[in-house]
């Protein structure tokens, strides 16, 4: 009887020849697909800023005006129909099914850069993360040919991995977080030594990515939007009452956020590929903006787009924030999430980030609970809600929160487990993302 083949060890992996090739050839594929994803995100970034403040400049206005979502999100909505219900791909995943699913095709690419560039300048409320991934997963795979992705499906998935790490390597304020991410992912559905081929290339694509970003961002002088405090809370060693206060918070956030998602799934299987209920559906994000605009008074910019702009702006001020504007902004930002999640393209973190960050913000004023400890317990339950990978959570919000990070480490962590929990309350087994609707084989 024969013997059952052994894995293999962790030196045997390391060392075969297989591994140190992927190796060279993801960071050869992280140059490529990170100079396009850091043009993708220039454009991105240079169009939000035309739409939200010259346009609005140029019509004699000094900020965009209350009813300034209702046109933009409508013009989203007419642009992204025909792309998500007529062409390969259908501009991606529906981000209503969060992150996961088999790696975007080179085919499909093409779909997902349109579907972005309609969506996310224009105020949808999703961010950007999940095209990008889309994008580096599709170039990634332009390296080897069709024949062998479908005779080799696990190098194709190693791959467009890599060239999705590379193409987000900087959004979220740190290379490391992608590669958390996919590790944290990876764990759930795997296990062993054989987990280093999977996260090797991550790892070796998103530092080249990196290194472009943060390269080519220097040299030009160009924006990217990414996810950033410019000034760090302050916070000192958290105390009882930031504990009484901030895991209460957390599972309200846990359950808010997994609202959201639940409500994008229901919002999906109304719209569904109907071009008309997708400009419904992008209408209706807008007067989620305009009514906030409305009621508050304030910019409707601060409720639109992906939010971390706003993140940041609620980091630095917390103050300037009365609290009936922070529930607004919640509220609104929560409607308009869900309803963008089933309809229209783009990524699902940012904006849940940023509802946690105002409702943290919001909680910040209870007596006993420091803004600084809020605004981080906020930040990481939905983070960890919105991706469920709680790690991941943990060290996003770490990244943003910088040298105030270890002494938070324990309330991020007590948060994270609680925002876990109680999501999971509310988030229902997710039905399977079904592979883009596109009206034609990706094989090519």
């Amino acid at each position: 009887m024969a013997q059952a083949q052994q894995p293999a060890s962790l030196r045997q992996l390391l060392l075969a020849p297989g591994t140190l090739r992927l190796l060279v050839l993801s960071a050869l594929i992280g140059i490529p697909v990170s100079l396009f994803a850091f043009g993708f995100v220039s454009l991105e970034h240079e169009l939000q800023h035309w739409v939200w403040h010259t346009a609005p400049d140029l019509l004699g206005y000094s900020r965009a005006p209350w009813w300034w979502g209702l046109p933009t999100l409508a013009l989203a909505g007419l642009l992204a129909a025909p792309i998500i219900t007529r062409m390969a791909g259908a501009g991606g995943h529906v981000p209503a099914y969060g992150f996961g699913g088999p790696p975007t095709m080179p085919r499909e690419t093409l779909s997902v850069v349109l579907a972005a560039l309609a969506c996310l300048p224009l105020g949808v409320m999703l961010g950007p993360e999940a095209p990008l991934m889309a994008m580096g997963s599709g170039l990634a795979l332009l390296s080897i040919r069709a024949a062998k992705r479908a005779a080799e499906p696990e190098l194709a998935t190693v791959l467009g991995m890599a060239g999705s790490t590379a193409a987000i390597s900087t959004i979220f304020g740190s290379p490391l977080i992608p590669v958390v991410m996919v590790l944290e992912g990876a764990a759930l559905v795997a296990g062993g030594a054989r987990i280093l081929v999977l996260i090797l290339p991550a790892l070796v694509a998103s530092g080249v990515g990196a290194l472009v970003f943060t390269g080519f961002g220097h040299w030009t002088g160009l924006g990217i939007g990414a996810l950033t405090l410019p000034q760090e809370p302050a916070a000192g060693l958290p105390d009882a009452g930031d504990f009484l206060w901030g895991i209460p918070m957390a599972a309200l956030i846990g359950v808010v956020v997994a609202l959201g998602k639940s409500g994008g799934l229901r919002v999906h299987a109304w719209t569904g590929t109907s071009a008309r209920r997708i400009v419904l559906c992008a209408v209706a994000v807008g007067v989620c903006v305009t009514g906030y605009a409305l009621i508050t008074g304030r910019s409707p910019e601060e409720v639109a787009l992906s939010g971390q702009a706003t993140v940041g702006m609620l980091a630095a001020e917390p103050s300037s924030w009365a609290v009936g504007a922070l529930i607004a902004l919640s509220a609104f930002k929560l409607i308009g999430w869900s309803i963008a999640l089933g309809s229209l393209r783009g990524g699902p973190i940012f904006p849940s980030i940023m509802i946690g960050a105002s409702i943290g913000v919001a909680f910040g004023s209870l007596p006993g609970f420091g803004m600084g400890p809020a605004l981080a317990a906020g930040i990481c339950a939905a983070g960890v809600a919105g991706t469920r990978l709680p790690v991941t959570g943990v060290v996003l919000a770490a990244a943003l929160l910088g040298k105030e990070a270890p002494t938070l480490m324990p309330l991020l962590v007590l948060s994270a487990v609680t925002a876990l929990l109680a999501s999971a309350l509310i988030d229902r087994q997710r039905p399977a993302d079904p592979a883009h609707l596109q009206p034609a084989s990706t094989d090519a």
